[in-house]
């Protein structure tokens, strides 16, 4: 009986998840530990996002003039953006209103408008598009119209350990890499906190960057703040190789499973059976 004590021992232990590699946030970088109630700065306070190929962005326009403004509407365009609604974010599930509504840059960075034609925007904030796409409107038009710009929502993918996977979209235009977990539905007590991989697309490449959730520093870190095309991947602990460990009575259930099966097969080799 002795060895079968020792087995489940051992597949208590390793069955067991320790709260650091569960808990958001901690202080685990020493000396440069951030203490609770300081204040964080942001990595880059001046940081905008830029747009790249392949974004939505949605642009509107402003006049006393009801008959010009339709010149910039394709048809269909203006329903969208009736049914639209409220709501600060939308699932994998919900309709992309801004697909339908907005302007697609093309892989070149062009966005092709009515009547303006086609615009360069990749490489720009929004600010800057802005105004590009007001000096545009300028050019042809000699009455009063306003124009505003705004990314179409930010756009990202969560894989793995995450109880939500697939393309989902935050209907703002900044978030936070915890808005995004939460959106995904928390990830499982199985995930492997401490290296969230992020996929982040740059002009002509992507890059990988890991990301430990567990470390409070992330909070100063320049991957806080998610990007559109984004994706989240969250790996499995190696636990899940022998079960699932979510709980103690998961983890004893499993010792006991494996307890029976050792019995057994001892019976039967003794001639007990």
């Amino acid at each position: 009986m002795r060895p079968i004590c020792i087995l489940l021992f051992v597949v208590m232990i390793t069955s067991c998840i320790s709260n650091k590699r569960i808990n958001y946030l901690q202080n685990l970088s020493g000396n440069e530990a951030i203490e609770l109630d300081e204040f964080i700065p942001y990595a880059d306070v001046d940081y905008e996002y830029v747009l790249q190929p392949h974004d939505i962005v949605e642009i509107d326009f402003a006049s006393p003039d009801e008959e010009l403004l339709r010149a910039f509407e394709y048809q269909g365009a203006s329903a969208a953006r009736g049914a639209r609604g409220g709501g600060g974010a939308a699932g994998g599930g919900a309709m992309d209103v801004f697909y339908f509504s907005g302007y697609p840059l093309d892989k070149n960075g062009f966005v092709r408008m009515p009547v303006l034609g086609t615009i360069k925007l990749s490489g720009l904030t929004e600010e800057a598009a802005r105004i590009k796409v007001q000096e545009a409107v300028n050019v042809y038009f000699k009455e009063d119209v306003e124009v505003r710009l705004r990314i179409g929502g930010i756009r990202f993918t969560t894989l793995g350990e995450f109880q939500s996977v697939g393309p989902k979209i935050i209907l703002k235009n900044r978030a936070t890499i915890f808005d995004a977990i939460s959106m995904a539905g928390e990830s499982s007590i199985l995930a492997r906190k401490n290296e969230l991989f992020l996929i982040r697309q740059y002009d002509g490449g992507t890059k990988i960057h890991q990301i430990n959730l567990n470390d409070r520093q992330l909070l100063a870190s320049p991957f806080y703040f998610i990007q559109p095309n984004d994706i989240l991947y969250l790996q499995p602990m190696q636990i899940r190789q022998i079960g699932s460990g979510e709980n103690f009575s998961a983890s004893l259930q499993l010792g006991l499973s494996i307890i029976t099966a050792v019995m057994f097969f001892y019976g039967i080799t003794s001639g007990i059976f």
